[in-house]
């Protein structure tokens, strides 16, 4: 194996093409004198060439560049557009005799460290080949261009210098390998193959994780504090954020845990793997370890709604008639769905079947409440859900969770009714925001305050009052004096045969719902269970409540 070196001249557009990408240096002509440019080689055409300078392009025409090389940096992989080349001695090119450096036991231990590491041995022989020819161009003897040549079998290292024309061509070569190369190669050997296992070794392990992401991992935790957990896998760490911690979980020191993967970062110091115990794949992936039929198609998972370390539900679905799918995932006796429980550390899971009828996905994943009826507003996104009036907390569930969770299963947005709330609302009976008027024509009617229409006493279900006159008058809660404004003037007003009907419908209405209010506390405590002293004091509450008769 041959190698130029990774500081190679560059004079014709075919050689900068040859080092796109690569650090290159450029001397080049200005009207203000010569100057020197450092960056990589973004673009190479025939007239001119372009870097990268911190972010910032520059181009240059050929005709100006006196001098340019590529410039020599450590990377994971062999630069692109470095020339290499098989060669040996008696390759029929004129020589002079020089050193000859052999070094069998190197090439042996060479070997041996690239099977223990698991890297190719030609990438670190090139490597080396790379640093030998950067350690000789530093010799003060040393020729402007040169390859190294480096025996594979025999370990036998030489140092080629050339001579190259205006055009780049060699015109000639010859063995320049200085006498104390050994020692330098040697020094040199080590500090490469060092360097270029610990870059293969991260190269590889960022690898392995790079195409992981949504995938689940065992670890062993290390370290815990407040900002992070870290977990190890074995050759690497994984992060676990706070962020992606459950709240109420404990992280005991070598504890095992499983977790899920959400990003693989590619760092200089190797992959960074950021794992969560929050997202809701985490239980979608411990699902697919207990359920086979998950893996086979058999059964479908078709959706995730989780608040981690609470409650979860998944829906799914069964591509064959005679698998059930929520029994599937169950298990015997519970034992698959169990094994997921006791990985959250006892989050609640449930499994509701999938539909493709949106009233019945709602309805099922509204479990274990039961449900009257849906109805979907396909205009608005939303789901109007109705259930009887026992089942309405159940339905909504603590703090709305079970509300929520079938919102996100389902994507719709849930509104939850009971079935008084919808009579109430169907009858018209739920009060409105307005006022009492009179109309020209001396009729009661009511006002509401967003506008619209006035309704009368009647229509608004108040009974008509009979006045002192024969006629009827209507009444409503007490506003200002009368209740009743006028509605030419805008101020209180109407006769005093109307008022004193609607003043006399308004104390009937409240001694009503005062009626209402006693009978509610009398049959609410059963007054002859009570001591003495508790009696009476209840009895004058119902009096209070009661009101004057």
């Amino acid at each position: 194996m041959s190698s130029p070196g990774v500081e190679r001249s560059l004079r014709r557009p075919e050689h900068f093409r040859m080092a796109l990408g690569a650090t290159v240096s450029l001397k080049y002509h200005t009207p203000d004198g010569p100057r020197r440019v450092h960056g990589v080689l973004a673009e190479a055409g025939d007239g001119a060439c372009t870097l990268d300078v911190d972010g910032e392009k520059q181009t240059i025409e050929y005709h100006d560049v006196t001098a340019a090389h590529t410039v020599f940096e450590w990377g994971p992989a062999p630069r692109k557009g470095g020339a290499k080349r098989a060669g040996a001695a008696g390759s029929g090119r004129p020589k002079e005799k020089g050193a000859v450096m052999k070094n069998t036991e190197m090439m042996e231990a060479l070997t041996a460290l690239a099977v223990d590491k698991g890297i190719s041995e030609e990438i670190m022989l090139e490597a080396l080949a790379n640093a030998l020819v950067t350690a000789y161009k530093r010799l003060p003897a040393a020729a402007e261009e040169a390859l190294v040549e480096i025996d594979i079998e025999t370990g036998e290292i030489k140092v080629i210098a050339q001579e190259l024309d205006e055009d780049g061509d060699v015109v000639r070569e010859w063995d320049d390998t200085p006498k104390d190369f050994g020692r330098i190669a040697a020094q040199t050997a080590k500090q490469v193959i060092l360097q270029r296992i610990r870059e293969a070794e991260r190269e590889m392990k960022y690898e392995e994780y790079a195409g992981r992401e949504g995938d689940i991992v065992t670890g062993i935790i290390q370290q815990t504090d407040q900002r992070y957990t870290l977990l190890d896998l074995g050759r690497v760490e994984a992060l676990l954020p706070q962020a992606e911690q459950v709240q109420n979980e404990r992280y005991e020191h070598g504890s095992r845990l499983k977790a899920y993967i959400v990003e693989v970062r590619k760092t200089a110091k190797g992959p960074q793997i950021v794992v969560s115990r929050t997202h809701p794949g985490l239980v979608r992936r411990l699902f697919e370890l207990e359920v086979p039929e998950l893996l086979d198609g058999v059964v479908e998972l078709k959706a995730v709604a989780r608040e981690p370390g609470h409650r979860t539900k998944i829906a799914v679905a069964s591509n064959d008639s005679n698998v059930d799918p929520v029994g599937a995932c169950v298990g015997a006796r519970g034992m698959r769905v169990r094994q997921v429980v006791n990985e959250v550390r006892g989050e609640k899971v449930d499994i509701v079947p999938y539909s493709d009828d949106p009233a019945d996905f709602v309805m099922k994943a509204l479990a274990p409440a039961r449900v009257r009826e849906v109805r979907i507003h396909e205009d608005t996104g939303a789901a109007e859900v109705i259930v009887p009036d026992f089942q309405l907390s159940l339905a909504i569930g603590k703090e709305g969770q079970n509300a929520r969770l079938a919102a996100q299963l389902t994507g719709w947005q849930v509104t939850i009714k009971s079935e008084s709330e919808l009579a109430a609302e169907e009858e018209g009976s739920l009060y409105a925001e307005g006022e009492w008027i009179k109309t020209p024509e001396g009729e009661l009617v009511f006002q509401p305050a967003g506008g619209g229409a006035t309704i009368s006493a009647v229509d608004a279900g108040y009974a008509p009052v009979a006045d002192d006159e024969g006629g009827t008058a209507t009444g409503d809660v007490a506003l200002g004096e009368s209740g009743v404004t006028d509605a030419v003037t805008g101020e209180p007003g109407g006769d005093d045969a109307t008022l004193a009907s609607a003043e006399e419908a308004a104390v009937h209405i409240e001694e009503g719902a005062a009626d209402v209010a006693a009978d509610e506390i009398a049959s609410a405590e059963d007054l002859s269970d009570q001591p003495g002293e508790v009696a009476a004091e209840m009895e004058a509450e119902i009096e209070e409540a009661g009101g004057p008769q």
